[in-house]
């Protein structure tokens, strides 16, 4: 089984929304694990209401979920790493140098003729509903990718 992890600051919006997007778009037969932390959440936090109404609109549900603080025990565990921003791709690297090769940009998942290859997600907390409409079209055009990337994955 191959796990992708989702990286964001507080694990409580981009993060958890990418999770729930995926594992959507997956289904139930899916043999991939996907999971979400954050590089300076508080743990035991629920996914902010905005997020969770808008994985319930797109027929995506995040049950029981709650915040994790990302850790080197958990990052040794997975096969791909997606950073929302550069500056968390920054701190997966520096948690773990020699797992570099498994970090990624969502952005990076996008069709380039798109224009967003490279470009951080932007942070929604605190904003309006429709910057996290934003941001879940953004991981949408991402999720394509992703599940090429797995599947042709040794």
């Amino acid at each position: 089984m191959k796990t992708v992890l989702f990286v964001c600051t507080g694990n409580t919006c981009r993060s958890p929304m990418a999770e729930g997007l995926l594992k959507a778009a997956l289904g139930k037969k899916s043999d991939i694990n996907v999971a979400s932390a954050g590089v300076a959440a508080m743990p035991g936090q629920a996914a902010s209401r905005e997020t969770v109404a808008i994985l319930k609109k797109k027929g995506a549900n995040l049950k029981k979920f709650q915040s994790r603080q990302l850790d080197g025990p958990m990052l040794k565990k997975v096969d791909l790493v997606i950073a929302m921003s550069s500056s968390h791709a920054d701190v997966v690297i520096q948690s773990l140098p020699n797992f570099a090769d498994r970090v990624s940009l969502l952005s990076d998942f996008i069709d380039p003729e798109e224009g967003l290859t490279g470009a951080d997600v932007p942070d929604p907390f605190g904003m309006s509903r429709a910057a996290y409409e934003e941001v879940a079209e953004v991981i949408e055009m991402a999720i394509p990718g992703i599940i090429s990337a797995l599947e042709e994955s040794p």
